[in-house]
């Protein structure tokens, strides 16, 4: 009995460690996929840039005189009206230089008449003998640069005038605040902006174009309603008219600024939009369903079907855009082949698959027995 033991022992042993080891991988399930036969047909693409409602002409006011701002008569979103008051500078020493000025102009008067009065004197001396012509002309000339100072105190005076008057500053035109660069308290140089004014009138939607488009968005002027714009918050579009596109890219950001013209759109300063910008719809495009697409490996693939084995293969593709919610493929592809379109996200490459068959619909039940009548 126990040889027979013995012997039995190395044999149980080998059993379970047979029984231990690695066992064959079942075989993948063949799973139903829905497929779709690649056709060639047209695309339309079309891109889409955040943009802004900004007016045609926006005004940067300033005094041309410096000063210390005194009061500022308009605020933020305030409408104005042409000749309105916006704000004031202390004009205490553009008055003095104006009076200043009227003094020299007096004085100047005062040397011309004096003049005047000498040479017609000298005049009578001269028909009597007692002067030279030599001294009447000294004296003409004295006269003639009398006048000659008194024209010049007169213009001096003027400009003294438009000084003062130049601490006041007025809007140009009707339109809206859209900005307030300086508060009172500042000393204020000539030409330094205080108040921003978006004048009444046309508007425009601005909008910023990469390099590598601007190419495209000047030959949208010769297509008609190829540029739209969809304001914030709609879902409908309307045409733009391209006015003016920038000779050359923000330092900054490379890009291009486009303006168009809003034409009667009811839309507000600052307001959000978006540019569309159709593009031509080119032939011969393949296009799936965004299911259909998937990465792997860093790629952008498809899984093919092969008919003859009914297995799937991955097939890496070059993607051109978006259409809706299908995918442009800009290559890899060609008309006639299978491609799976749903269920992509479960399968390997090799498994066998088949075709999803939807299930028959069932029959309509039957109509409803009319009541027995009593």
């Amino acid at each position: 009995m126990p040889q027979l033991l013995r012997l039995a022992s190395p044999l149980l042993l080998a059993a379970l460690l047979s029984a231990c080891g690695k066992q064959p991988a079942a075989p993948e399930p063949e799973r139903a996929v829905r497929t779709q036969l690649v056709t060639a047909g047209t695309a339309s693409a079309s891109h889409e840039y955040a943009a802004e409602v900004k007016p045609r002409i926006e005004s940067r006011l300033s005094f041309r005189v410096g000063g210390k701002l005194l009061s500022r008569a308009v605020n933020l979103g305030d409408a104005v009206k042409a000749g309105q008051l916006l704000a004031r500078i202390d004009g205490q020493d553009l008055r003095l230089a104006e009076a200043a000025a009227s003094a020299a102009v007096a004085a100047a008067r005062t040397n011309r008449d004096q003049a005047g009065q000498d040479y017609k004197r000298f005049v009578d001396l001269q028909r009597q003998g007692f002067i030279s012509t030599a001294e009447l002309e000294r004296r003409d000339s004295a006269f003639k640069a009398a006048q000659a100072q008194l024209e010049q105190a007169k213009a001096q005076a003027d400009v003294q005038g438009n000084q003062a008057g130049y601490a006041q500053l007025l809007a140009d035109g009707a339109g809206v605040v859209t900005g307030i660069d300086a508060e009172p308290g500042q000393v204020l140089a000539a030409g330094t902006p205080v108040v921003r004014v978006a004048l009444d009138g046309p508007r425009d939607i601005v909008f910023a174009v990469p390099e590598d488009q601007i190419a495209r968005v000047r030959a949208a002027a010769g297509r008609p309603a190829a540029l739209k714009v969809r304001l914030w918050g709609s879902d409908k579009t309307a045409p733009l008219t391209l006015r003016e596109v920038a000779a050359a890219a923000d330092p900054a950001t490379r890009t291009f600024l486009i303006k168009a013209d809003a034409g009667r759109l009811d839309v507000r300063l600052g307001q959000s939009a978006t540019a569309v910008l159709d593009l031509p719809q080119v032939a011969g495009i393949i296009k799936l369903p965004l299911a259909a697409v998937m990465q792997q490996a860093g790629k952008t693939s498809v899984w093919v079907l092969d008919g003859a084995s009914m297995t799937v293969r991955p097939v890496a593709v070059q993607v051109g855009g978006a259409e809706g919610n299908e995918v442009v493929i800009a290559g890899g592809l060609n008309p006639g082949q299978e491609v799976v379109v749903a269920g992509a996200h479960v399968l390997n490459p090799g498994q066998k698959v088949k075709r999803y068959v939807p299930p028959r619909t069932t029959a309509a039940a039957a109509p409803a027995a009319p009541a027995a009548s009593r």
